[in-house]
């Protein structure tokens, strides 16, 4: 096809022949709209492909795709075929880029961690406001050890895809920033693994090598976030349509709402509803397929 105007990606979560159904499936559904359509581009075997299609806009074959393949475990994103692969990743660490919630695993350790984890979804799937839920949790945490924050962060557990999708986009030019409403403790680490440019994140109050129970000032929010991704993309000469961002939050859909290719990851259901792109079954490379990157292109993480 000629100067495409768009194209919608599929993927599913490990290759089979599961996926060349689902192409056939998402394509004869644009068709049926009036919209001229490609033969599947594979972007990894049986795993990931482009279907290029025009004369229809993103959304309604993004929505047509999924009225078609619904119950089929697929992740898949419309978009324009111009300007897909980002120059800016901004990624949660939280239940993202890792599986973990650290405050989950720290009130845990304290001897709370029921009473925390449930304000921790809560606050997560937008009920409650993020600074008080966070100060709330924080608080019950006064007179823990700091011995517990290295129990805490022994373990984190990676997100499949994360270093990978890092290591590519680094590879390829983008800048790559880890920025959490959580905790440097733990954010810093995390950054140097899976090897992302820099970390922005809260900080916990120690006094007498034990927590405070408070945060210290200021706290990063959802609005902070945000104001990341716009102060990157400024420092850079970027527009936010060049920026990927990434998350499964409350918290995080300001930057995923103003970001080219914002991405509610395996998301709290309010969160994936009001996100324009969304992973549900896929891994963390999703976005690299989304963005137009071949498996060949992967790089290793460092």
């Amino acid at each position: 096809m000629r100067d495409p105007a768009a194209v919608l990606t599929l993927v599913t979560p490990a290759p089979g022949g599961h996926a060349a159904a689902c192409a056939e499936r998402a394509a004869a559904a644009l068709r049926r709209l009036g919209a001229a359509v490609d033969a599947p581009c594979w972007l990894a075997d049986g795993e990931a492909c482009d279907l290029v299609f025009a004369g229809l806009e993103p959304a309604a074959a993004e929505a047509a795709a999924r009225r078609a393949l619904a119950g089929e475990a697929v992740d898949l994103a419309a978009q324009p075929a111009a300007g897909r692969r980002k120059r800016l990743l901004v990624a949660d660490m939280e239940s993202t880029v890792i599986a973990n919630e650290m405050l989950d695993e720290l009130a845990e350790l304290a001897g709370c961690g029921a009473a925390v984890a449930a304000v921790t979804a809560r606050a997560m799937n937008g009920e409650l406001d993020f600074r008080a839920a966070l100060e709330e949790r924080v608080a019950r945490l006064a007179g823990l050890s700091v011995a517990a924050l290295d129990i805490a962060l022994a373990r984190v557990v990676f997100t499949p895809g994360a270093a990978v999708l890092v290591a590519t986009m680094r590879a390829h030019g983008a800048f790559t920033a880890l920025v959490s409403g959580g905790f440097g403790v733990f954010a810093e680490p995390v950054r140097r693994r899976l090897g992302f440019d820099l970390q922005e994140s809260n900080e916990l109050e120690i006094a007498g090598g034990r927590l405070s129970g408070r945060v210290v000032e200021p706290v990063r929010d959802r609005a902070a976030k945000l104001r990341t991704l716009e102060r990157l993309c400024r420092e850079r000469s970027l527009e936010p349509g060049d920026a990927a961002a990434v998350g499964d939050g409350a918290n995080d859909l300001a930057m995923l709402a103003a970001a080219g290719l914002g991405v509610a990851f395996r998301a709290r259901p309010s969160v994936a509803r009001a996100a324009r792109f969304r992973v549900d079954h896929a891994n963390l490379t999703a976005l690299l397929y989304f963005q137009g990157y071949r498996r060949a292109e992967f790089s290793a993480p460092c």
